[in-house]
């Protein structure tokens, strides 16, 4: 193991961001020894020759011209080092490292504009530049592994000019603040993009970029050629799936697959397919994503949870999300979680719906089908006020973290009023990084807090008698009734899943009442008293058997 001694240099006492060095140091697997603050020339030569060091990490913090005249003294002590294969870093304000520049001992000259991932690449001994180009890893998998132990970073981003799009795209990339960008495709180009005879020229640009050719795809995804090099990745659209899925994997190198089971069709108004009809699509998608080992998620959980659904309801989405992502091949899936959806749900019961997830699912992990999780924030669940939805945004994140996330899709502070230009894009992503690193920096570990771990308990539970009751909807002991696309919608037409904002629709029945007690979403009856699944499904099957109403 190579070892890494540090510290400050001089009369220079600030050592927080030799500490800092040090613990990344250590996730890259050096030995470490911190000197401490206000080390002499000579302390640092002598530590060095007694422990061995492999680099030698120098801080100063204090005035430049005592910095350069104490670096000068510092460097020609340890010239002989340096000869013998010793490395030098330095580290220190913007001035000072100007300074230390000009006297070419040091290797690698910090002067705080770094990025973690900076940092951690040179400790890996990765070649790495702030200008030219980089060789960042372009699949999701390499890049999450290249990058542990912090999270990849996510954000939305589309804005009604291509133009704008493209421009905004190639400066959050140079910005270096995202490892994906989503692109936010508008309508017409999520369920008409092989049907111009279809798109409306009114709606051009409602609620994303109006991409309108695989050239257009081209350029966002060449203006993404810089910086840190972000991936691309974009909706699965409600028609042709198949089509675009080719098209995507053509044009941005699409980073995985996100795909619904029960949604963007004709229940939720956003798909021409019918509620069995999209299901058996979409289990066609996984497969095909699936067959090229590209990631799969399916964003399932969320849209239940933002129709006032139960958590019980929400949980049970996730566990057939991944269980047909396994079924139909996928080989690395992406287990999304949005926290505060519904708004008004507590911290405590959050982290517990999540855990509940965590333990339904973990079972179907294997070398075949490996789980990554992706949390993110309630998309609803954002005040207006910009100052209190800044706070927002980090609290949240530092409440995901509890989960330690694979991927942290950032959903931008200005979602209550409008869609992020590039320069929110970045406000956000900085915010996201910082809160982040004070959370890997030593979070408490509220996942055992006791009523979250009764709270989760009592949710698996549950999930598994409403996943019975989806069960015993199939008569057929040939099939599998959690991958049957008519044995799911049935669960839905027939109430089994439901969720209230579900009233008036073709498909789900929407008579489940919900409130939130005590921070969790509860199905209740109608003098508004929590009931178990037991009592909620009771109308819907009697031992076992379908009521047919």
């Amino acid at each position: 193991m190579k070892t890494v001694v540090a510290g400050a240099l001089g009369e220079c006492v600030h050592v927080a961001g030799v500490s800092n060095f040090l613990r990344l140091a250590e996730m890259a697997g050096w030995r470490t020894v911190f000197l401490g603050p206000a080390v002499s020339v000579k302390e640092f030569i002598n530590a060095a020759i007694r422990e061995n060091a492999d680099l030698i990490g120098v801080s100063y913090r204090l005035t430049p011209e005592t910095g350069e005249r104490l670096l000068g003294e510092f460097a020609e002590a340890a010239d002989e080092l340096r000869s013998k294969g010793v490395r030098f870093a330095f580290a220190g304000t913007p001035p000072v490292a100007e300074r230390a520049r000009k006297l070419g001992f040091f290797e690698k000259i910090f002067d705080g504009s770094e990025l973690t991932e900076d940092t951690l690449a040179y400790l890996r001994g990765e070649s790495y530049s702030q200008s030219g180009p980089i060789s960042f890893p372009q699949t999701t998998v390499e890049r999450r592994l290249w990058k542990a132990p912090f999270p990849l970073l996510r954000h939305h981003f589309g804005l009604p000019s291509l133009e704008e799009t493209r421009i905004g795209i190639q400066k959050i990339a140079e910005a270096r603040v995202l490892d994906v960008i989503s692109l936010g495709i508008d309508q017409d180009a999520q369920e008409n993009f092989f049907h111009p005879e279809r798109q409306d020229p009114r709606r051009k640009g409602a609620g994303g970029v109006p991409v309108r050719s695989a050239e257009d795809y081209r350029a966002l995804y060449q203006a993404s050629r810089t910086g840190n090099y972000p991936l691309l990745r974009t909706y699965s659209g409600t028609d042709d799936f198949i089509r675009l899925a080719e098209l995507y994997i053509e044009t941005i190198n699409n980073a995985w697959c996100a795909i619904p089971l029960f949604w963007f069709n004709q229940m939720d108004g956003r798909g021409p397919w019918d509620l069995a009809g999209s299901i058996r699509e979409h289990q066609q998608v996984m497969a095909w994503y699936g067959e090229r080992n590209i990631p799969v998620e399916l964003n399932e959980p969320h849209h239940w949870g933002m129709r006032d659904a139960p958590d019980v309801v929400y949980v049970v989405s996730a566990y057939l999300s991944a269980y047909n992502a396994k079924a139909f091949g996928v080989k690395d899936y992406i287990a999304q979680m949005m926290f505060n959806s519904p708004p008004g749900t507590s911290d405590a019961m959050d982290l517990a719906k999540m855990l509940a997830i965590l333990e339904l699912i973990q079972p179907l992990a294997g070398p075949q089908f490996r789980i990554w999780t992706q949390t993110r924030t309630g998309l609803l669940s954002y005040p207006l006020d910009p100052a209190a939805a800044r706070a927002h945004l980090s609290a949240s994140i530092y409440l995901q973290m509890a989960l330690k996330p694979d991927i942290v899709h950032i959903v931008g502070h200005t979602e209550a009023d409008h869609a992020a230009t590039a320069d929110e894009v970045i406000e956000a992503a900085k915010m996201a990084r910082r809160t982040i690193e004070n959370a890997l920096n030593g979070q408490p570990a509220m996942i055992y807090d006791p009523i979250i771990l009764n709270r989760k308990d009592n949710l698996v539970h549950e999930a598994k008698f409403t996943l019975q009751a989806i069960q015993s909807l199939c008569t057929d002991s040939r099939q599998d009734p959690l991958t049957n696309p008519d044995v799911l919608a049935k669960s839905v037409t027939l109430g089994i899943l439901d969720a209230p904002q579900l009233k008036n629709n073709p498909f789900g029945r929407g008579e489940i009442r919900t409130r939130i007690i005590n921070g969790a979403c509860q199905a209740v009856d109608k003098d508004g008293n929590p009931i178990s699944e037991s009592q909620r499904l009771s109308k819907i099957l009697h031992n076992g058997r379908v009521i047919n109403d």
